[in-house]
C-alpha cells in the first residue's frame, strides 16, 4: 500500500510538471505570435488570436503563476520585436556585446511587466460575466500606462499591427490606436471562450459576448467604409502642393565625421537639383541631414541657402543647433524652414527626446551608457509646439521618435497644421525590422488627424501617407531616393481624437479598475 501511494504521488507530481511546461509553451507561443503580427512580416492576422494561448495557460493557476506566464509572454515578445536595439547601441553606441544584450534584456523585462499584469488581471476576471469587457479594457489601460510612464514608450502597441487594413484603422480618428487594440483583444477573448469549453459553464453559451464582439467588429468596418467613401466624394483642393522628399542614404558611421560633411552636403545638392524640372513647392530633407551647426556655418550654410533660391521652393531640413547661456550651452535637435528667397524663416526644436539617443536618463546610475549621437553635449527638449508656416502651408513637424506619440501630432493639428512632416534618421536601426515598425506607427498619425503625412528618412523608409493611412509612395531601405508627390491641403474639421485625445483609453482604464474592485469584492463575499 505504501509503495502504491508513493508511485501515485510521483505520477501526480510528474503530471503537474508536464502541465506547467505546457503552460509555459503556450505563454511563449503568444509572445512569438504577437511579434509575428508586426511588420516587416505579412502576418498581421496573427494578432487576432495571438493572446489565446496566454489566456489558455492562465486556467487553473495561482495569481503568481499567471504573473510568471505573462512575464514570459511579454519578455519573449519584446526580445523578438526589439532585437534591433542591440544594433543601435552596440554598433553605433560602441557598447560591447554583453552590455548591449544586457540593456536590451532589461528593457524587455520592464516591458514584459505589462503583459504580466495583464495576465494577473485576466486570472482575476475569469469568473466575471463581463470577462470580455474587463480583459480588453485592462489591455488598453496597460498600453496607455506604458505610453506615458517614465516619459512613455508606446512602441508597437497592439493596434499598430493592423496599419495596412484601412477599414479597421479608420476608427483611430475617434479612439486613437487604442480602439483597434481593444477590438483585437475582444476577438482574442471570444475565440478563447469558444475554444476553451468555458461556454459549457452554468451560464451556457456566451451569447452576449458573441453579440458584443460582433457589433463591435461590424461597427468598426462600417465606420471604416463610411470614412473611406466620404473621402472619395470630397472635392479636392484646386491647387495641390508639390513636394520632393530627398533620401540621402548617408552612412551613420561617417555622418558626423567633419571630413565627410562636404561630401554629405554634395549628395543632397545633387539629389535636390534633380527635382528642379518637376518644380516642387517644398523640398524635404531628413532629420540632421545637415550634420553641422547650420546657424553659424560660414562654409556650408550658404550652399544650403543657394538650393532654396535656385529651386524657388521652401526647404525643410534637420540640423543640430545650440543656444549659449550664462552657465552653459544648450543643444537642440532642430528642423529649419528656409524660404524661396534663401532666408531661414522658422525652426522647430524637438520636444520629446529619445532616451539613450539624445540624452541619458538617470545618468548617475547609468553612467556606463553613452549617448548614441556624438554631438557636443546632451540635447535638450524644445519648449513649444508650433507648426512651421509659409503661405498656405502649415507643417506640423515631428522629428524621429516623436511620431510614435499621438499627443504631439494632435497638438500640431490643434495649432493649425494642415500637413504632418516626419523627419527621421532610421540609420541607427540598420537593416532590421525597426524602420518598418516606425513607418506603421507614423501612418496612424495621419488617420487620427485626417491629415496627410510626408516622411523623409535618411536611409529609409521615406513615404507619402494619405489622411486615410494609405501609403501611396515609399522608398527602399538604404537607397538614395527622390520621391515626388502632391499633397492637397484641404484642412478637414478637427477630428474627435484631435480635440479630445485619449478619452477611449481613459474610459477603458476606468472599466478595468471597476472590474478589479468588483472581483475583489466578490472574493471577500465568497470568503464569508
Amino acid at each position: 500500500m505504501l509503495r502504491r501511494l508513493e508511485r501515485s504521488d510521483f505520477n501526480t507530481e510528474e503530471a503537474g510538471r508536464i502541465l506547467w511546461h505546457r503552460k509555459i509553451l503556450l505563454a511563449l507561443l503568444s509572445g512569438v505570435l504577437l511579434t509575428a503580427s508586426f511588420p516587416p512580416g505579412k502576418l498581421s492576422w496573427a494578432a487576432w488570436f495571438a493572446l489565446v494561448p496566454l489566456l489558455k495557460s492562465n486556467e487553473d493557476v495561482s495569481p503568481f503563476q499567471a504573473f510568471r506566464l505573462g512575464l514570459m509572454t511579454g519578455t519573449v515578445h519584446y526580445l523578438t520585436l526589439m532585437y534591433w536595439i542591440v544594433v543601435a547601441i552596440g554598433h553605433y553606441g560602441n557598447l560591447n556585446a554583453v552590455l548591449s544584450a544586457g540593456t536590451l534584456f532589461l528593457l524587455c523585462l520592464y516591458l514584459g511587466l505589462y503583459p504580466a499584469f495583464f495576465s494577473i488581471l485576466t486570472h482575476r476576471f475569469q469568473h466575471s460575466r463581463f470577462f470580455i469587457l474587463y480583459v480588453a479594457s485592462a489591455w488598453v489601460g496597460l498600453e496607455y500606462i506604458r505610453a506615458h510612464l517614465l516619459t512613455g514608450f508606446p512602441w508597437c502597441l497592439l493596434g499598430y499591427s493592423q496599419f495596412e487594413h484601412l477599414h479597421v484603422i479608420q476608427i483611430a480618428d475617434l479612439s486613437g490606436v487604442y480602439g483597434i487594440s481593444f477590438l483585437i483583444v475582444v476577438v482574442n477573448v471570444l475565440i478563447y471562450r469558444l475554444l476553451s469549453g468555458l461556454h459549457r459553464t452554468r451560464r451556457g453559451f456566451p451569447k452576449w459576448e458573441f453579440l458584443f464582439a460582433g457589433l463591435l467588429a461590424v461597427g468598426t468596418f462600417a465606420y471604416g467604409q463610411h470614412r473611406l467613401n466620404e473621402t472619395k466624394k470630397t472635392n479636392p483642393a484646386p491647387h495641390p502642393v508639390r513636394i520632393a522628399v530627398i533620401q540621402g542614404n548617408i552612412d551613420q558611421s561617417v555622418k558626423w565625421d567633419p571630413t565627410h560633411q562636404s561630401k554629405t552636403l554634395s549628395v543632397y545638392e545633387r539629389l535636390t537639383r534633380a527635382t528642379y524640372p518637376d518644380k516642387p513647392d517644398l523640398i524635404v530633407w531628413p532629420e540632421t541631414s545637415v550634420p553641422f551647426f547650420f546657424q553659424d556655418s560660414k562654409e556650408y550654410a550658404p550652399r544650403v541657402l543657394t538650393l532654396s533660391k535656385e529651386s524657388g521652393a521652401l526647404l525643410l531640413f534637420g540640423s543640430p543647433a545650440y543656444e549659449k547661456h550664462a552657465t552653459r550651452t544648450r543643444y537642440y535637435n532642430r528642423a529649419y524652414l528656409v524660404r524661396p528667397d534663401g532666408h531661414a524663416a522658422h525652426y522647430y526644436d524637438k520636444v520629446h527626446l529619445l532616451p539613450f539617443g539624445e540624452y541619458v536618463p538617470l545618468k548617475k546610475i547609468l553612467s556606463f551608457v553613452n549617448r548614441l549621437v556624438p554631438a557636443a553635449g546632451d540635447f535638450e527638449a524644445g519648449d513649444r509646439i508650433a507648426p512651421l508656416r509659409y503661405g498656405n502651408i502649415s507643417m506640423g513637424v515631428l522629428i524621429c521618435y516623436e511620431v510614435i506619440f499621438p499627443e504631439l501630432a494632435r497638438a500640431h493639428a490643434r495649432e493649425g497644421a494642415n500637413v504632418l512632416v516626419n523627419l527621421t534618421n532610421d540609420a541607427w536601426f540598420g537593416m532590421t525590422s525597426a524602420p518598418y515598425q516606425h513607418l506603421c506607427m507614423a501612418a496612424f498619425r495621419a488617420v487620427e488627424n485626417r491629415m496627410p503625412m510626408i516622411r523623409a528618412a535618411n536611409t529609409g523608409i521615406s513615404a507619402y501617407i494619405e489622411p486615410q493611412g494609405r501609403i501611396i509612395a515609399r522608398s527602399g531601405l538604404f537607397d538614395e531616393a527622390v520621391l515626388m508627390g502632391s499633397v492637397r491641403l484641404v484642412t478637414p474639421p478637427t477630428t474627435f481624437y484631435a480635440r479630445f485625445g485619449d478619452i477611449f483609453a481613459f474610459i477603458s482604464s476606468m472599466l478595468a479598475l471597476i472590474g478589479i474592485v468588483f472581483s475583489l469584492s466578490h472574493r471577500r463575499i465568497r470568503a464569508f
